[in-house]
């Protein structure tokens, strides 16, 4: 007997299913809306008050670099790094520029978008949208509710958000990371249930690594995604294959994205500079202060270099607590088979990124931006494996569903609220922030100085700085371009702004010269000369990041000029 489909009426629909096709629909509203939430407040906090810290000596040079682009076209200024993140920085430049040129923002001046602001809003915006992704790669693996609590995590970590408001390749790089690995995973299931399509994530995966080599040249973390492949391909049911005609079809997309995205590779002068850059040419100072100490801070140094505990103790005294808990509870459940093959990808991940970084002897805490996410995917399934212990006492204490799924939720819920008042905490300097197991904010700016401070006081040291300074007068400091840079802005062109580690420059320093010495800027080369200066001078002002104490100004007398200028 044949039936019409006109003929169906919703009486022979199974009744059983629609309850549960309605808990599904909620459920997947109720994810929609967490995850807009959460990209809401994780953008919040990431352009908040973006433009409250000065430049870095780095970001100037990204400054500069759009600049050239804008009055000479593509060349290979900055050429060590790629262009994409170059590229977005002009673009968010030029926009800023044509809105501060319209009626509204000349009649209100504090509408008007700082130079700063607009260097650091295309990275900002990367960050939050990353959020999303972390979700899409952890619930890939190992379900929504974990999915859930790592993109959290990101969104309100008081280190991510610092990561994402500085204009550096870190950002972009994890972002299209990311997004390979969303597609390369998504590829991954189509090619297992046997869908025709699979083929279109394979591209789109070879595409997102040609975006990502354009962020920053990191090519060995194209292996975290082709171990995790590999690792299959001895099992006789796999049905994930590529052969070697998609390889080379996606070898070929990933590199014609990458030159899209990157032709200033073209350009002979980029080559020039990527080789002094990668012959260690291009550090501008001898050393690196960690925990009160100075290290060489050079990758070749290996462990001569910055010590290989320098990532542990960022995460032990820059990570919420929670988080941190939660990390070292879901690390030894990553080797059980109870997290299934998804647990593959963390690991790999893991490794590709401890083990060079820890033995590489340059270390800056910015390198640890393509980290955090594995990290905080392994704190979210630490925190879900504490609820499931949790379970049987939930189940005693009430009977009522929706105070169960309440209470299961709790170490999640807590871990997030508490990485949310940390940022709130530390905003708009989010990178000061220093958890209880670091001394708190007490602590704030010893452990990593350069990366905790990052120049940001320089702009307000200068412009307290300038009423103190006579015409033509010598500075000395340790970021000469940046000070020359923001005490141009101020109409004073005539300031002599020079090295404090050139010792050629400093015999020169007479009566009534200006010696900068900023936190986070101590390098074997000034030390001397800086511990010279304290014993005979005091500073003539001083100027905080937030609370925290970041630069001291101190107009030589003769006896701070005799200190000075002595070999």
């Amino acid at each position: 007997m044949s039936v019409s489909a006109a003929s169906v009426t919703t009486a022979s629909i199974r009744p059983e299913l629609v309850p549960e096709q309605l808990a599904r629909s909620k459920s997947r509203v109720w994810v929609v809306a967490a995850l807009a939430l959460l990209l809401l407040w994780g953008c919040g906090f990431r352009v908040y008050q973006l433009g409250a810290e000065g430049l870095s000596e780095d970001e100037l040079n990204k400054v500069r670099a759009a600049a050239e682009y804008r009055e000479r076209g593509l060349t290979s200024a900055n050429g060590e790094h790629p262009l994409l993140m170059k590229a977005l920085l002009t673009g968010s430049i030029v926009l800023a520029e044509r809105w501060n040129s319209t009626q509204t923002a000349r009649s209100n001046p504090q509408l008007q978008m700082q130079v700063e602001t607009a260097a650091r809003l295309p990275a900002a915006l990367f960050g939050a949208l990353t959020t999303l992704l972390i979700f899409l790669v952890a619930s890939e693996l190992f379900g929504t509710s974990i999915g859930l609590t790592a993109a959290a995590l990101w969104a309100f970590d008081p280190q991510a958000i610092g990561f994402n408001r500085i204009a550096k390749e870190d950002t972009f790089l994890l972002f299209f990371f990311l997004l390979a690995n969303v597609f390369w995973l998504r590829g991954q299931r189509a090619a297992e249930e046997g869908r025709a399509h699979a083929e279109r994530f394979y591209w789109a995966t070879a595409a997102s690594f040609g975006a990502m080599m354009a962020s920053k040249y990191m090519p060995h973390f194209l292996a975290i995604s082709g171990s995790y492949y590999y690792i299959f391909q001895g099992m006789a049911a796999t049905k994930w294959r590529m052969g070697k005609v998609r390889w080379l079809i996606f070898f070929v997309v990933m590199g014609a994205v990458f030159l899209l995205c990157n032709p200033t590779i073209l350009l002979p002068d980029t080559w020039r500079e990527m080789k002094i850059f990668a012959g260690e040419r291009r550090i501008g100072h001898d050393s690196y202060e960690f925990m009160g100490e100075l290290y060489r801070n050079q990758m070749t140094l290996w462990l001569k270099g910055s010590p290989w505990y320098f990532y542990y103790v960022f995460m032990g005294v820059k990570l919420p607590l929670l988080s941190l808990a939660a990390f070292l509870v879901g690390l030894p459940l990553l080797f059980t088979r109870r997290l299934g093959d998804g647990r593959f990808f963390i690991l790999f991940w893991l490794f590709y990124w401890f083990f060079p970084f820890t033995f590489l002897g340059g270390k800056f805490t910015r390198y640890f931006t393509l980290a955090l996410p594995v990290v905080l995917i392994t704190s979210a399934i630490g925190l879900h494996a504490v609820a499931r212990i949790l379970a049987p006492l939930v189940e005693r204490l009430s009977t009522s569903e929706r105070l169960k799924s309440t209470l299961r939720a709790a170490p999640a819920f807590v871990a997030v609220a508490l990485a949310a008042y940390a940022s709130a905490s530390a905003a708009p300097n989010f990178r000061l922030y220093t958890n209880a197991l670091g001394g708190g904010m007490t602590r704030a700016g010893s452990y990593f100085p350069h990366d905790e401070f990052y120049d940001s006081s320089i702009r307000e040291t200068v412009r307290a700085m300038l009423p103190r300074a006579r015409t033509g007068a010598r500075v000395a400091s340790e970021t000469p371009e940046l000070v020359a840079y923001y005490a141009r802005q101020q109409g004073r062109d005539g300031l002599v702004s020079v090295s404090l580690s050139d010792a050629a420059a400093m015999r020169e320093f007479k009566e009534g010269d200006i010696v900068l010495v900023a936190r986070g800027r101590r390098y074997f080369s000034n030390e001397r000369t800086v511990a010279a200066l304290r014993r005979v001078s005091a500073p003539a002002l001083s100027v905080a990041l937030g609370q925290v104490p970041a630069a001291e100004v101190f107009v030589l007398d003769s006896a701070g000029a005799r200190a000075v200028s002595q070999p």
